[in-house]
């Protein structure tokens, strides 16, 4: 009995440390240039100041052309969207950005924010990055309300919002009380990797939506929903909340992909690259 007891402990030990090294949903900025260039592209990956917050991010594509911001959902980082990136008919008519959001990848990689802070902070990141050319936001998942709250806080600075798979209606969250007991205590130390901020701020998110509800009414930019039918993870609800709180949008747009479920970036590429290359 106390040789088992000791081998669980060492494991669990063990496992403490190592899972935090795995799962992290990243790639080292060298791995991915090595990527591009071995399909002929380029990649620039920067790391930059933005108050006391670090945000990393990559690009492909021409510096002076239309750009197109790319957000993570929860976890992951910049690369979720390196398919986009590399593709020519995209790289042909844009800028691609994709930014590792705070907290995930190599911004800050753990320190969670809440969609308020990360909206202050991307926008700020944007301005930073201006080429005074268009600029069009396209959030996955978590992502989705992300991009809509950057859009509110600063609607003038972008040409329009694509909204992916997004969970943007609070009556659609569910409590998941459970979350709160794992971040505030000791089993948050066993999270894996990603995981671990990922928890925390699903936590926040019922509350960052019923605050967002009072935003939508400020996005006057044209705002493009794309969403799986099938979707059980966020449901194809989502949606109809989201053009009916958007009174004041100048273009609404909606492209629901029939069997299509939350993980429509990567399963039907094809048809989110269309919609993208209309967006200018």
């Amino acid at each position: 009995m106390t040789k088992a007891f000791y081998i669980l402990g060492l494991f669990l030990v063990l496992w403490a440390f190592l899972a935090q090294g795995c799962m992290s949903f990243r790639i080292t900025d060298e791995e991915a240039k090595k990527q591009f260039q071995s399909k002929g592209l380029e990649l620039t990956v920067k790391t930059v100041k933005v108050g006391a917050h670090n945000i990393h991010y990559a690009s492909s594509g021409d510096e002076s052309k239309p750009t197109l911001v790319f957000i993570h959902g929860t976890p992951g980082s910049w690369n979720a969207f390196i398919q986009y990136m590399e593709d020519r008919d995209l790289i042909n008519k844009f800028r691609i950005i994709s930014v590792d959001r705070p907290g995930f990848g190599y911004s800050d990689f753990g320190k969670v924010l809440n969609l308020a802070e990360q909206s202050k902070i991307l926008n700020d990141w944007i301005k930073k990055i201006s080429n005074d050319k268009p600029v069009y936001l396209i959030g996955h998942s978590l992502g989705g309300p992300l991009v809509a709250k950057m859009a509110a806080d600063e609607p003038d600075r972008y040409s329009g919002i694509v909204i992916i798979s997004g969970s943007i209606d609070p009556d659609e969250e569910k409590p998941e009380k459970w979350r709160v007991v794992l971040f505030k205590g000791p089993l948050n130390y066993f999270i894996p990797g990603a995981f671990r901020p990922s928890n925390k701020e699903l936590w926040y998110l019922k509350s960052d939506l019923r605050a967002l509800k009072d935003d939508f009414s400020k996005i006057h930019n044209p705002v493009y929903f794309i969403h799986g039918d099938a979707d059980t993870w966020v449901p194809p609800t989502n949606v109809a909340f989201g053009k009916k709180m958007l009174r004041n949008s100048s273009q609404i747009g909606e492209l629901m992909l029939p069997k299509g479920n939350h993980f429509i970036p990567w399963t039907h590429f094809a048809e989110i690259r269309d919609v993208l290359l209309h967006l200018n």
